[in-house]
């Protein structure tokens, strides 16, 4: 009898470690995921920030434009145009968990970044207003904010890509599928960006 009760006792003992590293597993995994898709959360309000920037700029660059003389009127409409489109579009959180979105707003933001070309272009054209001091300043800043936006854009690849791949790979693709952790979208280039813009004047 005995031998018995120790024999159930060392069974009991085995399954006891066997559950707790099992949970102990799991919850490293868990919380591995957890931290990885708040790493892609973070890198995403960076995103964000900088694209946040370049609308706070587009503004005073549209008005400062605007005043001199002869100027392509329809040049910073565009860009007023496609600012109002982009401005539309809520960026959130939310935009990472629907791809569908997430197109969306890359697509209105390729809007704006084309026009606002459109509109560096063109100012080429005209001395006075390469002369006047506030939009060189401004231009400045907007190069400098594309600049940001690019690498934002680069580091959100970065860390989504770590994060798409710690879902796929197995055990912890079945705990992620458990959980109902999602893949996150990638910035993609723009149509069109491999091939070098022909400027005429």
């Amino acid at each position: 009898m005995k031998k018995g009760l120790a024999g159930c006792l060392v069974v009991v003992v085995v399954l006891a470690v066997i559950a707790l590293s099992a949970g102990g597993w799991i919850s490293g995994q868990y919380n591995g995921l957890v931290k990885s898709r708040e790493g892609v959360n973070a890198a995403w309000s960076q995103v964000e920030n900088v694209y946040q920037r370049r609308m706070d700029l587009i503004p005073n660059l549209v008005e400062t434009v605007k005043g001199v003389a002869n100027f392509e009127k329809e040049t910073y409409t565009a860009v007023a145009d496609a600012r109002a489109s982009a401005g539309r579009m809520k960026i959130d959180s939310d935009v990472l968990n629907n791809p569908e979105s997430f197109k969306q707003f890359e697509a209105s933001q390729g809007q704006l970044s084309s026009a606002l070309s459109r509109l560096m272009v063109v100012s080429e054209q005209y001395p006075e207003l390469k002369a006047n001091q506030n939009f060189s300043e401004l231009q400045s800043q907007l190069e400098g904010t594309e600049n940001r936006i690019a690498v934002e854009r680069q580091r959100f690849n970065v860390v989504a890509q770590e994060y798409n791949t710690r879902l796929k790979v197995f055990p912890t693709s079945m705990l992620a599928g458990f959980f109902h952790f999602t893949e996150r979208p990638y910035f993609s280039a723009a149509a069109g960006a491999d091939k070098a813009p022909v400027v005429k004047f």
